[in-house]
């Protein structure tokens, strides 16, 4: 059994997909689930980076490129986005994890 949450943490701020594939194209079914404000979020975020001019933009346009749909590589971009979010939460918290530098010695202790 593959434990869902190991990768990520929890449901509630990735786009889970599952696969199905009728006929010969490839079809995604789309968790709904989870946080909708987070969703809403990232769903935003990516619109922004597409219409703009930066690497959000260029992936989209190398998604498109590759043969994705507008939808399907709007949904990698979200996902993509997700990833960076995730990670910058994991070493947030491994900053917080280590502990914090004791104060320099002072002349007293020194002396004691």
């Amino acid at each position: 059994m593959v434990d869902v949450q190991a990768d990520h943490g929890s449901l509630d701020d990735r786009e889970g997909a599952v696969g199905r594939s009728p006929g010969g194209r490839v079809h995604v079914r789309l968790n709904r689930g989870g946080n909708r404000t987070v969703n809403h979020a990232l769903h935003m975020i990516a619109l922004t980076q597409v219409r703009g001019d930066g690497e959000g933009a260029a992936y989209f346009a190398r998604q498109l490129t590759a043969g994705k749909t507008k939808t399907e590589a709007l949904r990698l971009l979200r996902r993509r986005i997700s990833d960076r979010f995730h990670r910058a939460l994991l070493a947030d918290q491994a900053d917080l994890d280590q502990p914090l530098n004791p104060l320099p010695p002072t002349p007293m202790s020194l002396a004691a």
